[in-house]
């Protein structure tokens, strides 16, 4: 998947939680989402925050969907309030490669 189909893909599915996303998808939609906020961090923090608000719903689908590609919960993502701890496994869990098949392959 390339930069702009996963940006299109993340957008379409705005607030789809079903499914899976593969670590391309997950990772250039993480990419764009660093660089926009920079770039819209340096024009204004209004419209930073707004961009931050306005990706938060996709962001948070698209983690759901890529945990669900390597087998696990979409809740896990509730890790991220562990500091460190937390971050390090749901970092390892992104770079992973997804598991073929899984309990999640049926789902959208």
């Amino acid at each position: 998947m390339t930069f702009g189909e996963s940006i299109r893909t993340c957008f379409s599915k705005y607030a789809e939680f079903g499914g899976r996303a593969s670590r391309s998808e997950y990772w250039w939609w993480f990419l764009f989402n660093f660089l926009a906020s920079m770039a819209t961090g340096i024009v204004s923090e209004t419209l930073s925050a707004l961009f931050s608000l306005g990706v938060l719903l996709p962001s948070l689908a698209v983690g759901v969907r890529r945990l669900h590609d390597t087998n696990r919960s979409g809740w896990f993502l509730l890790l991220w309030f562990i500091p460190i701890i937390g971050w390090i496994v749901l970092l390892v869990w992104a770079v992973q490669e997804g598991k073929e098949p899984n309990r999640f392959s049926a789902a959208g």
